[in-house]
């Protein structure tokens, strides 16, 4: 969890600003997954932060449901590039890139649990994407 906040706060994913009269703040929740190795046993443990998108109305709090996803025509041709050339390929996984994209909309989420706010009314206004939004 400290892994995943620090990453969040080093994106600068929300700010701290009062609810205004008006707005609904939709909430949040972690999601905890155990990571395994082939042979079974525990790699390591993840927790995830999202947001709770499905309270989120469409029209209101967004307008538009995207997922960016690499297509299996790309993926061949990325493939067929490397044989041709004799290049070397090697796996990369990059943490929280979904999170590199800026919103454009207006949505506020309450804060997370374990996250300390100066009161009760301040409410994370969010800068970027979040896992469970719309």
């Amino acid at each position: 969890m400290a892994n995943e906040l620090a990453a969040l706060f080093a994106n600068n994913t929300w700010t701290l600003v009062p609810l205004l009269s008006g707005k609904k703040a939709i909430g949040c929740c972690w999601v905890y997954k155990v990571k395994h190795i082939s042979d079974d046993t525990i790699n390591h443990y993840k927790a995830r932060f999202i947001a709770k998108g499905y309270t989120q109305l469409e029209d209101l709090d967004f307008l538009d449901t995207f997922a960016l996803v690499a297509k299996l025509t790309t993926l061949c041709l990325l493939i067929a590039l490397v044989a041709s050339n004799n290049w070397d390929l090697k796996q990369l996984d990059v943490n929280n890139a979904f999170l590199h994209g800026d919103l454009l909309e207006e949505v506020y989420m309450t804060p997370p649990p374990g996250v300390v706010v100066p009161n009760s009314h301040i409410v994370f206004k969010l800068q970027r994407f979040l896992y469970g939004l719309r």
